[in-house]
């Protein structure tokens, strides 16, 4: 399995910005003038995210860092460009980075699943309870990340919690069945079971521990 989260399934990823247009009144002269410069600030900072997935995609690293960098400059805040990074980092062995930057993106918006699960992959060796509460999280935010209720069942399952681990893998399975095989045998869903009944056990989501 991939370490790294893309939605609800399991590849390496990087994210880039949507473009919403709105409907807007009439307005005066300065104030259409300060929404035409925030619309063109908008397009801009997609356009440098899509510039830097391209790089990405052909393995130009540099070139990646620095277009997600030129985003922060225009918007310090802006979570897919954090949430990029980080991705950038992971994917080089720079664990130190990479926390930093998801712990931007998590600033920015701390419901964020695919830093919060990403984050949680970095901690999942060395503290695996905090890991846990970041997986939680993840799932609260987007219950059919599939990948997310798969590592909560591996955490359980190290800590001999069965039942929960196996809710929390029976959960996984009934979101992404091509997960089955990943599952170790004493926890795996049979064959027949039926996946809503699996999607809809909420035993494994309660509070971290």
């Amino acid at each position: 399995m991939r370490s790294i989260w893309m939605a609800v399934g399991a590849a390496l990823t990087l994210v880039v910005g949507g473009l919403v247009w709105a409907v807007m009144t009439h307005a005066g002269p300065a104030a259409e003038g300060a929404a035409a410069d925030g619309v063109n600030s908008e397009i801009r900072t997609d356009a440098l995210l899509e510039s830097g997935l391209l790089h990405f995609r052909h393995r130009d690293l540099p070139q990646a860092k620095a277009a997600f960098e030129h985003v922060l400059a225009l918007d310090p805040e802006n979570k897919l460009a954090w949430y990029n990074l980080g991705v950038l980092a992971q994917d080089q062995g720079r664990r130190s980075d990479a926390h930093r930057a998801y712990d931007a993106a998590l600033k920015a918006d701390s419901a964020y699943p695919s830093a919060l699960f990403n984050k949680a992959l970095l901690l999942k060796a060395s503290d695996p309870d905090k890991a846990l509460g970041l997986l939680r999280r993840a799932v609260a935010a987007d219950p059919k990340a599939s990948t997310a209720h798969f590592h909560i069942g591996e955490i359980l399952a190290r800590k001999g919690r069965e039942d929960e681990a196996r809710n929390a893998y029976h959960r996984a399975v009934g979101l992404d069945p091509a997960l089955r095989s990943q599952v170790p045998a004493a926890f795996r869903p049979a064959s027949g079971e039926s996946a809503e009944a699996a999607v809809n056990s909420d035993t494994e989501a309660g509070s971290p521990r």
